[in-house]
Parts: structure tokens; C-alpha cells; sequence
């Protein structure tokens, strides 16, 4: 087995970054997979390696970590080519204020804990979820739209693929999945379609995962 394995789950948007980061930089890995809709995440095998019981960890030559966000800067630091931030601190910096406008301000609000706490604890149905996720994915989409437009080239900064671009393609996705009209986004929209045709977005898309079903 390889020496790197990555603990997740085919739909976790935050795995899905982090299956994107790993073959952006050639990394060979192995997936333990933890199906979210079963709760095996909360199982204590598993607590025993995340004990926030969330998905992605990764564990590499007997070191475990977790969290995307610092499994990210992680990976970027231990195989720093090719690189996924600008050499620019000021540069870098506005990589990372996007990556995180999706990781902490979008992505949270709609994960599986939440929308089933939105679901069990206060009776809402599927259409007032539904809402619930358009809303916030628009609320984000819509300054993600103007940043693109100040910093975008190809993709999501400039014309090399960067850490921002790991994120926005999984939750591109998330909002596909849930029929969120993307219309008003197109640069949004464009610069997801150019990263996912890559080979290494490609290869990490929930559909061609292990545990895909």
C-alpha cells in the first residue's frame, strides 16, 4: 500500500480538494474510504485517527493530518512543484482569501451535518434545503464572480492552476449537484470548466472514485 493514504469519502467536497492537490503534484495514494451517510465517520476506529470524526485525513509515513485547508498548505510545502501559490506573498495571499471565501464562507453551510441538522432539528423539507444551499452558494459565487474578474485568467488566478482552483471545482460541482443556476457566473463557471478538464481534476471527480455508488 502506498506510503500516503487518504482517508475520505467520493462526495466530500473537502477530499475531493485534496485528491486534486495530490495529483496535481504527482503524489501516488491510497483511499480509505468512510461513508458519511452511514456515519462511519463517527466510528472509533476512525475517531481514533480524526478525533473530529470529519473526512479528509491524511496520513503519511506514520504522520496523520487533517483539516483540507492545512493538508493543503502541507502538501504545497513538502512538494513545492509544481507550485500551487504564486511566488508573490501579496499574490499568494489573495489565492488563499479566495480558497478561503469557499472553504470557510460556502462549503460549511452546506455539508452533510449541517443540511441534516437543518433537516432533523427544524423540520425543513427538501425544498427549503435546497434553498438554503442556493442561497449560500450564491451569496459566495457572487464575490467569487468579482475576483475572478480582477484576477482571473485561465483559471481562478491568472493563467496557472493554483490552490483556489482545488476549491472551486469541488464546490462547482456541489452546486451542480444540487441544480443551483450558475447562470449569473460565467467567469466562474469558465474558469471550473478549464481546471476540471485537466487530467489531475479529472482523475480526482467523485464519480471515478473507489467508493463511487
Amino acid at each position: 500500500m502506498s506510503e500516503t493514504i487518504l482517508h475520505g469519502y467520493w462526495r466530500s467536497s473537502a477530499a475531493y480538494r485534496v485528491r486534486i492537490a495530490l495529483n496535481l503534484k504527482g503524489i501516488a495514494f491510497a483511499q480509505v474510504a468512510h461513508d458519511l451517510r452511514a456515519g462511519e465517520q463517527r466510528d472509533p476506529a476512525y475517531l481514533a485517527i480524526a478525533p473530529h470524526g470529519l473526512v479528509p485525513a491524511l496520513k503519511h509515513e506514520g504522520r496523520i493530518l487533517i483539516e483540507s485547508p492545512a493538508i493543503l498548505e502541507w502538501i504545497e510545502a513538502k512538494w513545492p512543484s509544481p507550485p500551487l501559490l504564486p511566488a508573490s506573498v501579496d499574490e499568494a495571499a489573495t489565492v488563499r482569501a479566495i480558497a478561503a471565501l469557499i472553504g470557510c464562507d460556502i462549503h460549511p453551510l452546506n455539508n452533510l451535518r449541517v443540511l441534516t441538522r437543518l433537516r432533523s432539528q427544524f423540520d425543513a423539507n427538501n425544498a427549503q434545503v435546497k434553498a438554503w444551499i442556493a442561497h449560500w452558494i450564491g451569496e459566495g459565487f457572487g464575490a467569487l464572480e468579482e475576483l475572478v474578474a480582477r484576477h482571473g485568467g485561465t483559471y481562478v488566478f491568472g493563467d496557472s492552476v493554483t490552490l483556489a482552483d482545488c476549491y472551486l471545482v469541488p464546490q462547482v460541482y456541489n452546486a451542480e449537484r444540487y441544480n443551483v443556476d450558475l447562470g449569473a457566473y460565467p467567469r466562474v463557471r469558465a474558469a471550473a470548466a478549464a481546471a476540471g478538464a485537466l487530467p489531475a481534476f479529472a482523475a480526482a471527480h467523485p464519480d471515478l472514485q473507489p467508493d463511487f455508488a
